[in-house]
């Protein structure tokens, strides 16, 4: 593909790269030249001409902070709200969806979604330990036009960091206490090394972590839990093989081994207090070729994500779920072809789901998806460019889906791009809802769900038109979109409505909801080294089949952050979130949850060039959802003093 004209715009090169895989050898080299992004197109491209919204977090960003899960990285980021699973837990939102329709991904690979085997699941957010990643992209939209099912609402895609001809590593270990004597304590120690154990031919990646979160009991009834007690270990190793110039093989596996505990209490007529135990174990494996040949790139993958989660009660109580184990077995391939002003990817994909679990009339069930899809990056001129595409999957149950996309880009400056397009993005049903032979009891023991072989995918149109100016010290982004979203599956009651433990539900493609919103951001380099940074994102999120406001989104969203860096080797930020008034349903009755805001401070301290402290405080205003009579479905930690040390070579 010619390159733009250089003196026409000079950062708006197409930089074509392998599909499905992101970035390999090569592209750490790049990373130090231009800003880079691979999951708006499976290939390499600069962050101004990636054809879609996307935010970039690296991995100097995490540094200046504490990030003990996913969810922490992520704060911050616009268009992001961190919503209520359920059980205090956190899940992630963009754009007003909800957090099963965010699809996680690392180095481009699917991680097995656990919300749709475990209820309240939020155990996606811990795969990757922070000394591991190099950076996380964002992308705001659907993107099932490249990776399927789940991309309904965007997709967050974790990079890791790979090995290079020399050894680099880091080591991290990070404290946090609360003021008052509430629990909630933490502690955390990462590592990761990686180099050549045959300089040019054979490298090693490395890393390990433990943390621990204390549980915290509820303010008003203490025998409850306020936040859930955390304990995690994890490990992983990658071994990278080039047999030549041409080629690379990638062989990785990684273990996590986390427990979780909470008090709670049973409901009936003679609740019991007990404590609820979770053991979640997980394994990946993962093989990968990469080649680069007179034709063009390809790419060829397997891998393997299992997930299994161990539940029991003290006090005698029975789990409803004791068990479940997800598997995700994945093959994908993609080339990708030049032709004059055209950057061709091809690609394929077969994956198996397979559950085990109790509810099932048989104790499991899997299913096949198959999946093709073609995309096209064409430069329409010097400053204009066009990527369509469109993947076919096919589901055993129902079928062929069809999920296109169109995005355009236009640098109408040096400094001005305009973007905009439309996509349409699917959720497959879990394998709990379209089984006949599933049931569970839900709500306390309230009703019975049973499973429906008739459901279809849930749709998400959307369409977007954003704008950024790169000004001298300055920038400016702008951008408004709508999701059009059909075919939404909830539980609807079917016989003995209302009647505790004879209710029955049953899964349905009922709900259809439309959510417009504005997207605005930028930032100012300001004096005596202060640089101050703002996003704010606007939400008109209705429910068209009830007629009224769509639950647990807020309004209005915001993040700002002051950074000040009077030297070299310190700099000390203070970061803000706004969450504005929500609503939230019980048996269709609307309860408001306030906003709220939170405010946290950072400071680092670099030592030397590979020794570095940080300090801070944590929700500066000590902000506690626990008293207030609100319906706030999660919780945050209070005030907290956190201190880490973090050293590098």
């Amino acid at each position: 593909m010619p390159r733009r004209n250089h003196h026409a715009c000079p950062r708006a090169r197409l930089i074509p790269a392998l599909a499905l895989v992101p970035l390999s050898a090569f592209a750490d080299q790049a990373l130090h030249i231009e800003p880079t992004v691979v999951t708006a197109t499976s290939t390499v491209r600069q962050l101004d001409d990636a054809p879609a919204s996307v935010s970039v977090i690296t991995r100097d960003e995490l540094a200046l902070r504490p990030v003990q899960d996913l969810e922490d990285a992520l704060r911050g980021t616009a268009g992001l709200q961190f919503t209520g699973p359920g059980m205090t837990r956190r899940g992630v939102s963009i754009r007003g969806m909800g957090s099963e329709h965010t699809l996680v991904l690392i180095d481009g690979q699917r991680i097995g979604n656990a919300a749709g085997a475990v209820a309240h699941a939020d155990f996606d957010l811990g795969w990757v330990p922070v000394e591991a990643i190099e950076r996380i992209e964002v992308v705001r939209g659907p993107m099932s036009s490249l990776y399927g099912s789940e991309a309904l609402g965007g997709v967050v895609n974790i990079i890791t960091r790979r090995s290079t001809d020399a050894w680099h590593g880091a080591a991290q270990v990070n404290g946090g206490v609360r003021e008052d004597d509430r629990g909630g304590q933490t502690h955390q120690l990462g590592v990761y090394a990686g180099g050549p154990l045959v300089p040019g031919a054979l490298g090693l990646s490395l890393t390990g972590e433990t943390r621990r979160r204390q549980e915290t009991p509820l303010h008003r009834d203490a025998p409850l839990s306020e936040i859930e007690g955390r304990d995690a270990q994890s490990a992983s190793a990658t071994l990278s093989w080039t047999p030549d110039a041409a080629q690379r093989i990638d062989i990785g596996f990684a273990s996590g081994l986390e427990d979780r505990w909470r008090n709670t209490r049973s409901a009936g007529r003679a609740p019991v207090e007990y404590e609820s135990h979770d053991r979640i174990e997980r394994e990946r494996f993962s093989l990968a070729h990469s080649g680069e040949w007179s034709w063009g790139k390809s790419s060829l993958r397997a891998y393997r994500n299992s997930l299994e989660r161990n539940n029991r009660y003290t006090k005698g109580v029975v789990p409803t779920s004791p068990r479940q184990e997800l598997t995700d077995d994945v093959v994908d391939g993609s080339a990708s072809l030049r032709a004059d002003a055209h950057l061709f990817t091809l690609g394929g994909e077969w994956r198996k789901e397979h559950l085990e679990d109790i509810g099932f009339a048989s104790g499991d069930a899997s299913s096949i998806h198959r999946a093709l899809f073609l995309q096209d990056e064409t430069e329409l001129a010097p400053s204009w460019s066009l990527v369509v595409g469109n993947r076919f999957d096919r589901h055993e149950e129902y079928g062929w889906h069809s999920s296109p996309r169109a995005y355009l880009v236009h640098h109408v400056t040096d400094a001005l791009t305009i973007k905009g397009g439309g996509g349409r993005g699917f959720k497959a049903p879990t394998l709990k809802q379209l089984s006949p032979g599933y049931s569970a009891i839900g709500g306390g023991g309230m009703f019975t769900i049973y499973g429906n072989p008739d459901l279809e995918p849930e749709i998400n149109t959307t369409y977007e038109l954003s704008a950024n100016y790169q000004g001298d010290g300055w920038t400016l982004d702008a951008g408004v979109f709508q999701n059009n979203v059909r075919g939404l599956i909830q539980t609807v009651c079917v016989v003995n409505c209302g009647l505790r433990g004879r209710e029955v539900r049953n899964y349905e493609n009922v709900d259809e909801a439309r959510i417009r919103g504005l997207e605005v951001g930028g930032g100012l380099d300001l004096l005596a080294d202060f640089r101050w940074e703002l996003n704010y994102t606007y939400l008109d999120a209705i429910d068209r089949s009830a007629d009224r406001r769509l639950g647990d989104r807020a309004r209005h969203l915001a993040n700002t952050r002051l950074q000040w860096t009077p030297t070299a080797t310190f700099t000390g930020q203070l970061r803000g979130e706004y969450v504005g008034s929500q609503l939230t349903y019980s048996s269709n009755t609307a309860y408001a949850v306030p906003a709220y805001s939170l405010w946290h401070l950072e400071l680092t301290q670099h030592l030397t060039d590979a020794l570095s402290i940080r300090g801070g405080i944590e929700n500066l205003t000590d902000r506690d959802f626990s008293d207030a009579p609100d319906n706030y479905t999660f919780a945050e930690p209070g005030r907290t003093y956190h201190v880490g040390v973090s050293l590098s070579f």
